[in-house]
C-alpha cells in the first residue's frame, strides 16, 4: 500500500493519522450511535430547539470576540440576537433573530488571534477534539472558558449539559458524512484547512481542493 501523500499544512501526518484513527474509532461505538439514538426518539422541534439554545448560549463567545477583532456592527448584532432569543425565543429555544434579518455570526479566539495576524501552524489532530492546530487549540481553550455551562458548580448539572452540548454537535454532523469522497482523513484535513482560512479571512481565499 503506498504512503500517504504529503501535505505542506500537514507535517504532522504520522501523528495525526493515528490520532484521526482514535477519533473514528471513538466516534464509531460511542458518539455516532448516541447521535443517532437521539435524532431517532427527539421530535425534530425539540431537537432544533435544544440546539438554538447552545446556540444561543454561544452568543457571548462570537460577541466577545467581535469586539476584539473590532467589528462592532457584527458585536451589535450578536448582542441583538443575545437579547431577543434570550428573552422573546425564550431561553433561546427558538431563533426570532435570524426571521428579522439578524444573522449569526461564526468567531472564536482561534479567528482573532489570526486577525492579530498570529499564524495557524501546522495541521494538528486533537484526541477527542480532532482537527485543529496550535493556534486554534489555544483559541478553543480560551473560548471554553468564556462559556458559561463548563463553569456550573454543580458536576452532575455541568456534566449533563457538556454532554448534551457534544452530542447535539454531533447529531448536526450526521447529513455532512454523505459529502465525504476518497480518503476520509484528507478530505477532513483539506475542509478544514478551507473552512478556517475562509473564516480568519472573512471569505478572501484561494480556493485550492487539489488534494481531494
Amino acid at each position: 500500500m503506498a504512503a500517504p501523500q504529503g501535505h505542506q499544512d500537514d507535517p504532522w501526518e504520522a501523528f495525526n493519522r493515528p490520532v484521526f484513527a482514535f477519533n473514528e474509532t471513538l466516534d464509531s461505538y460511542a458518539l455516532k450511535p448516541l447521535a443517532q439514538g437521539y435524532q431517532k426518539v427527539t421530535p425534530q422541534p425539540l431537537e432544533d430547539g435544544i440546539h438554538n439554545m447552545f446556540s444561543n448560549l454561544g452568543e457571548l463567545v462570537r460577541l466577545s470576540n467581535n469586539l476584539l477583532q473590532g467589528k462592532l456592527h457584527a458585536a451589535g448584532v450578536d448582542t441583538s440576537r443575545l437579547l431577543f432569543n434570550s428573552t422573546f425565543g425564550v431561553l433561546g429555544f427558538f431563533d426570532v433573530a435570524t426571521p428579522m434579518g439578524l444573522l449569526r455570526s461564526d468567531e472564536d479566539f482561534g479567528q482573532t488571534l489570526g486577525a492579530w495576524g498570529l499564524g495557524s501552524g501546522p495541521y494538528l489532530v486533537l484526541p477527542f477534539a480532532g482537527p485543529s492546530n496550535p493556534r486554534d487549540a489555544l483559541g478553543m481553550l480560551v473560548d471554553n472558558r468564556a462559556r458559561i455551562y463548563p463553569q456550573l458548580d454543580h458536576v452532575p448539572t455541568r456534566n449533563t449539559v457538556l454532554g448534551m452540548s457534544v452530542i447535539d454537535t454531533r447529531a448536526n454532523l450526521l447529513s455532512a458524512e454523505r459529502m465525504i469522497i476518497g480518503d476520509k482523513y484528507v478530505f477532513v484535513r483539506n475542509a478544514y484547512l478551507q473552512n478556517r482560512e475562509f473564516r480568519v479571512r472573512d471569505g478572501q481565499v484561494e480556493d485550492d481542493f487539489d488534494d481531494f
